[in-house]
């Protein structure tokens, strides 16, 4: 694990190099109100030349150019999570590379370059920002608890998938802190980690959005779940991450959320 981190972290150092060196170019559109940028494809090019030369035998799945989900050791790599932030210089953006193992992710990297902050953690090792340790926050009270919310769906059938997101902001506005939306999968599981939110809710799971923080969350200690409680893995219909305090509430909520749309 020890190795495979230090290969995932070079490789979060070609794709910081690119992100602050270049602007993000044409844009383009990828599906309804989706899209990416010159500096997405280029950075998954690079990161991928990178590891191919560096871990030859481990298959790459990338958001922009595809790649196998189904190998039994995969790096997940998303070259820009948070696009649309992105493109319209908004900080909260970042690259996130995860390795998973029979649909595991046991490594994690998630790069901020605008923010200045880099978390990373491998199964057993750990969880940090930098050089320093991090934890999920000791929060029990749901009423003080800072909850992010995934981004809506934009794509075919949103309308549909959207009432349960709508659904579900309303339940959590009544009952928790405060909702954010950040605007980044990687960026939501990696503040998780560091206490920072105390809960996100991700009504998706792509590997290249997810892996790489869902390591770094487990590892901090926060309880990363499918929406109906089960263990999450790649294949797993939605990601959800709770500081273990709230976790039993927030798990209620959003089952009686999916009860109430079924």
């Amino acid at each position: 694990m020890k190795a495979l981190l230090d290969v995932a972290l070079g490789a979060a150092d070609v794709a910081r190099g690119l992100m602050v060196s270049r602007g993000p170019g044409v844009v383009t559109a990828k599906g309804d109100r989706d899209m990416a940028s010159e500096v997405d494809y280029a950075v998954e090019r690079a990161v991928r030349e990178f590891l191919r030369e560096r871990t030859p035998e481990i298959a790459v799945l990338g958001e922009e150019e595809g790649g196998s989900a189904d190998a039994e050791l995969l790096w997940a790599v998303d070259p820009v999570d948070g696009t649309a932030n992105f493109v319209r210089g908004i900080p909260l953006c970042g690259f996130s590379l995860g390795l998973v193992r029979r649909g595991r992710p046991v490594v994690g990297v998630v790069d901020l370059p605008f923010l200045g902050t880099r978390y990373h953690a491998a199964e057993g090792l750990g969880a940090f920002e930098g050089g320093r340790p991090v934890r999920a926050s000791a929060t029990k009270d749901v009423r003080d608890a800072v909850v992010s919310i995934g981004d809506y769906s934009v794509d075919e059938g949103a309308e549909a998938r959207n009432r349960v997101r709508l659904e579900l902001t309303g339940r959590l506005a009544a009952n928790v802190q405060r909702i954010r939306m950040v605007g980044s999968a990687a960026i939501d599981l990696a503040w998780v980690a560091d206490g920072k939110l105390d809960a996100c809710v991700i009504l998706s799971n792509n590997p290249w959005d997810t892996a790489a923080g869902v390591a770094i969350a487990r590892e901090a200690g926060a309880a990363v779940r499918d929406l109906d409680g089960s263990e999450h893995t790649t294949g797993s219909a939605a990601t959800l991450a709770f500081a273990p305090g709230v976790r039993p509430e927030l798990t209620a909520l959003i089952g009686d959320v999916r009860e109430g749309l079924a």
